[in-house]
């Protein structure tokens, strides 16, 4: 039985004319892309014009990078938002996205939806439902990306799946640590599919903020238990009981709860 895997891939595909294609943005260019398919599928499916989904990726797009990014400066570099603001503003619409928060693209997502349900009159929980199975399937491209960039590595273990990272710059000692991207990757994948059975059952009669509920609960019930097995981003998070992406998790996971009561108290279905 192998002690530990060895991870030697590097982040850059190949150069073309001196500019990389790296991996991390080829996945991140995917989940928008097969996010797109599944969406206009569950659309067509329940008989939802496709030009809708083409206006709901824009959305997710704009609101992804901008939440991520504010997300990023708000909960781990606050200070250095306060003494560089232009470089803040820079670096929302300057690639590459360096410093990505989840928890910020949750909260840009969901506004986004909010405003794009309100645009089109549709129920804002018709809306989330329908793209929470492709921000599942998303959040494994994107955290397999971060696998590939030899990053968010998980804590040295002795488990025999252990990943050393040799292209891991913030950790140079060489140990087998958690590949705690490949967990997330892999939890996310299992995800999407468990949405997409409970909607495949009733489709566009799907009980309102079901698929909602469901994805909050289980997305952050598990960031919060992985971040277990991983290091924290930055320093200030070393002297914390729960580092920022458990304290952020949880009330996400509250969130979801609420959502899910209410999908079971209300009577009625998301037919719009």
């Amino acid at each position: 039985m192998l002690a530990y895997i060895d991870w030697h891939t590097s982040p850059v595909i190949f150069e073309i004319f001196g500019f990389p294609l790296r991996w991390y943005g080829l996945m991140f260019a995917g989940a928008f892309l097969v996010g797109y398919q599944v969406l206009s599928y569950m659309f067509k499916k329940e008989g939802r014009p496709i030009e809708q989904a083409d206006e709901l990726l824009l959305y997710a797009m704009v609101a992804t990078v901008i939440g991520a990014r504010m997300g990023h400066y708000f909960f781990y570099e606050y200070p250095l938002l306060l003494s560089n603001p232009v470089k803040f503003f820079i670096d929302m619409v300057v690639p590459p996205y360096s410093g990505l928060a989840s928890h910020g693209a949750a909260i840009g997502l969901f506004t986004a939806f909010y405003i794009f349900s309100k645009k089109r009159n549709i129920p804002y929980l018709y809306v989330t439902d329908r793209i929470v199975p492709t921000v599942a399937l998303g959040g494994a491209f994107i955290r397999f990306g971060n696998l590939m960039n030899s990053e968010i590595v998980g804590k040295p273990t002795d488990v025999p799946w252990a990943f050393r990272f040799f292209n891991d710059l913030e950790h140079p000692v060489l140990l087998p640590r958690h590949p705690a991207q490949l967990y997330e990757s892999l939890s996310c994948i299992l995800l999407f599919l468990l949405l997409m059975w409970i909607w495949s059952l009733k489709k566009e009669n799907t009980r309102q903020g079901l698929m909602t509920g469901v994805f909050l609960i289980i997305l952050f019930t598990l960031r919060f238990l992985y971040e277990f097995v991983k290091e924290n981003q930055v320093n200030f998070e070393n002297g914390m009981q729960f580092n920022m992406g458990q304290i952020l998790s949880i009330p996400a996971l509250l969130f979801g709860a609420g959502i899910l009561v209410y999908a079971f108290r209300k009577k009625t279905t998301q037919n719009s």
